[in-house]
């Protein structure tokens, strides 16, 4: 899992200036870390040590809020918000639910690792581009974003990724960094106008995909819808790590309702109980291996329930 990575003293190294060339952290099913998304050897809001190969499903409205959040390295003028950990990593990469109030304002400026967000309910404007429900940017690190600001007079609900492999942190920029990544800069995309195609796994081929953003090593950030009255009959083994949020109805996996709101970590090679829905499900879904090469997903007749 990179240890060459695990002991990196962050305070002997100026961040300011080689963020951007900090090794990338290896996936522990044997990936290079190219894709950038740290989701090997996560703990959770119910797990605070990790637990390889044991998939771990929670309802995230149990998780404490933690309030008085800032981004860490925004101005003290910016108003705080709110924030539920949900899992997170050694090296400084997290997902969280956050919660920002309907006056927040935030500076132009650069953050020191990528950034994924996914709106979850509310409005907010970055720049000249507008982020409403479902709508997701990515914001490598380096990349310089314009002012942000909540529109109207609710708060917005973001899910909130750090990638890493550097803790995030915001920095004033007037200009990209030199080094930044600027081709990979998603500033708003909204995923109601995106059409949906078909999975690449056999076990869900009756599912549909959204593509948000397919990342370095062929792994992919997506929607994916799962039909009313599939059953996949089998339980699953997967040969990567992968992030879950649900957004609509539900699936069952194994004895577990995995509903609106609940959030899924499942590591490497977790062998995965059998997934049925009656009424058709809707999540946000990362993972970071390529999901169409040969042995990534297989069916395993032992774990049907």
């Amino acid at each position: 899992m990179g240890e060459e990575n695990r002991y990196f003293n962050f305070a002997e190294k100026d961040q300011t200036n080689n963020f951007l060339s900090v090794a990338p952290v290896k996936e522990d099913w044997g990936g290079d870390g190219s894709g950038r998304l740290n989701l090997s050897g996560r703990r959770t809001a119910i797990s605070k040590e990790y637990v390889p190969r044991k998939h771990q499903f929670f309802n995230t409205n149990t998780v404490p809020e933690e309030q008085g959040w800032r981004i860490r390295g925004m101005p003290e003028e910016v108003l705080l918000g709110k924030r539920r950990l949900l899992t997170w990593h050694d090296y400084g990469a997290s997902t969280s639910r956050v919660v920002l109030p309907s006056q927040f304002e935030a500076p132009p400026g650069i953050f020191t690792a990528d950034l994924e967000i996914f709106i979850l309910a509310g409005e907010i404007q970055i720049g000249e581009w507008r982020l409403d429900k479902h709508s997701y940017s990515f914001i490598p690190a380096g990349v310089k974003v314009e002012f942000w600001k909540v529109l109207g007079e609710e708060e917005v609900e973001i899910l909130w990724m750090e990638n890493g492999p550097v803790p995030l942190k915001y920095q004033y920029a007037e200009t990209n960094h030199p080094d930044a990544r600027i081709s990979e800069f998603i500033p708003a995309l909204d995923s109601k106008l995106l059409p949906w195609v078909k999975t690449e796994t056999v076990q869900f081929e009756v599912a549909k995909k959204k593509f948000l953003r397919i990342h370095n090593n062929g792994g992919g950030t997506w929607l994916l819808a799962i039909l009313p009255h599939y059953d996949g009959h089998y339980g699953i083994i997967q040969s990567y790590n992968e992030e879950a949020y649900a957004l609509a109805g539900y699936i069952d996996i194994g004895n577990y309702r995995f509903a609106k709101d609940h959030l899924g970590y499942c590591p490497s090679y977790d062998t995965y109980p059998r997934h049925r829905t009656v009424d058709g499900y809707l999540s946000f879904v990362r993972v970071d291996r390529d999901l169409s090469k040969l042995g990534t997903v297989f069916s395993y007749g032992h774990i049907n329930d």
